[in-house]
């Protein structure tokens, strides 16, 4: 066991969670702060939404819940486990195999029960800045109010910081031409909740991904009809096969005072809402480091592997940054990595070298034709989960996660057909999982 440092750790969520178990297992004091009254982060149901539906306002109460309320995973149990920590099915709770969010709250409120993680945490407490005490890299302060409507600050100096606090907090809108006249109602999903609000309206969904897709289907149940605006080339067009009332366009070209919304493809609609499922920005509003760590164009850098500021490292570090991977693995993995670091068991590289493979990275982004904002995605980053294994020590990933996770992606991305969960064969699977770990 190496050096003890006080952590301070920002978010409740499966993030933290994994943070300050990893961090407490290595002998770290740490502490996390939650906004919220409960753990769980994206996974704890509020059925509240804002009072700004396109989260714009920044005068607005945020809700940090971006739930709906008919989710299910889009991945299996068994990569949505930690790798001591199974999400086994329960009799008594969601036996499916992608269960619904109840479900996985439960698991993680579980994880942190086991594990000792609810005395650590300071609930209803929001973290509003974080900063370097002078010009010190092992010494931050931090302020936090409370949410229980006390406006006094409290401020407390740590060594080491790690932003824990989640990607869904700060919506990304589309551009549409000709929005400021039109007069129908707009949302993003972030403030999505509930079907039967849609009941009987002609919307307009702008987005295809995941979520915009279940979404897309999740109103299809009250709506009269759905309109999905896709960006992407090479879609069918049309009405959607096996729905009545979803038809697929292009993106929208322009819409007018009289409600009509006209997509790119010639087609147009007379729509009661625009549905905004374009996404999130990286945001972290209490975050201070004189310029050192920004978010342009959605890359937060120069980060090292997604994790560490060169400069500021190991001092301040990221969990959670990386999308379209094996996210439970990977914030496991990465959490082990800052812990082992704090202590100082596994060093880092130098300043520079740091940041020459970071910059390293970002040209070869940009040879490969990437914009900035795919920087943190690990869809194009096949090795980086088994790079970490190999910085701990540790042996690289089964290979039947990634055949699980293809396969599910597959389903998503390319067949875009949601029922796969219901047809989902868990006997196929634990044979693959049984022969890959006999062989």
């Amino acid at each position: 066991m190496g050096r003890t440092v006080k952590v301070a750790v920002i978010g409740a969520g499966p993030f933290g969670l994994c943070a300050a178990r990893e961090l407490q297992r290595e002998g770290h004091r740490v502490v996390v702060f939650e906004k919220r009254d409960r753990i769980g982060g994206t996974w704890a149901y509020d059925p509240r939404t804002e009072s700004d539906p396109l989260s714009r306002d920044p005068a607005r109460e945020i809700v940090h819940g971006c739930l709906y309320r008919n989710l299910r995973t889009n991945l299996p149990r068994q990569l949505m486990s930690f790798s001591d920590y199974p999400f086994s099915k329960r009799e008594d709770g969601d036996p499916r195999s992608f269960p619904g969010h109840e479900e996985v709250l439960r698991f993680l409120n579980e994880f942190a029960r086991d594990f000792g993680l609810v005395e650590l945490v300071r609930f209803e407490t929001e973290v509003v800045r974080v900063a370097r005490v002078g010009r010190r890299k092992d010494e931050w302060i931090v302020e936090t109010r409370t949410t229980r409507g006390n406006d006094s600050v409290s401020r407390e100096v740590f060594e080491a910081v790690v932003v824990c606090s989640g990607n869904f907090v700060e919506p990304e809108i589309a551009a549409v031409k000709g929005i400021e006249r039109w007069p129908g109602y707009q949302i993003h999903s972030h403030n999505y909740r509930v079907p039967e609000q849609f009941h009987g309206q002609v919307v307009v969904l702008i987005g295809y991904g995941a979520s915009g897709y279940d979404i897309s289907r999740d109103i299809a149940r009250e709506a009269k009809e759905v309109h999905m605006a896709i960006r992407k080339p090479g879609v069918k067009l049309g009405k959607v096969d096996n729905h009545n009332n979803i038809w697929q366009h292009m993106m929208i070209e322009q819409v007018y005072e009289d409600g009509t919304v006209a997509f790119q493809d010639g087609s147009s609609v007379c729509a009661d809402t625009i549905l905004h499922c374009t996404g999130f920005k990286y945001h972290y509003p209490f975050l201070e480091t004189d310029g050192i760590v920004t978010v342009e164009e959605n890359r937060v850098g120069p980060l090292y592997k997604h994790v560490f500021p060169p400069s500021l490292a190991p001092w301040l570090s990221f969990v959670g940054i990386t999308i379209k991977g094996l996210l439970f693995d990977m914030t496991e993995l990465q959490s082990k990595w800052i812990a082992r670091v704090l202590s100082g068991t596994l060093l880092l590289p130098s300043e520079e070298e740091m940041m020459s493979a970071t910059e390293e990275f970002y040209m070869q982004m940009e040879e490969n034709g990437l914009p900035k904002r795919s920087t943190h995605f690990l869809s194009f980053q096949i090795g980086y989960q088994n790079w970490l294994c190999d910085q701990l020590g540790l042996p690289p990933l089964e290979e039947w996660k990634y055949k699980m996770y293809e396969e599910c992606l597959k389903n998503i991305f390319e067949m875009r057909d949601i029922q796969y969960k219901d047809r989902w064969d868990d006997a196929y699977w634990e044979g693959i999982i049984k022969a890959s770990r006999s062989a």
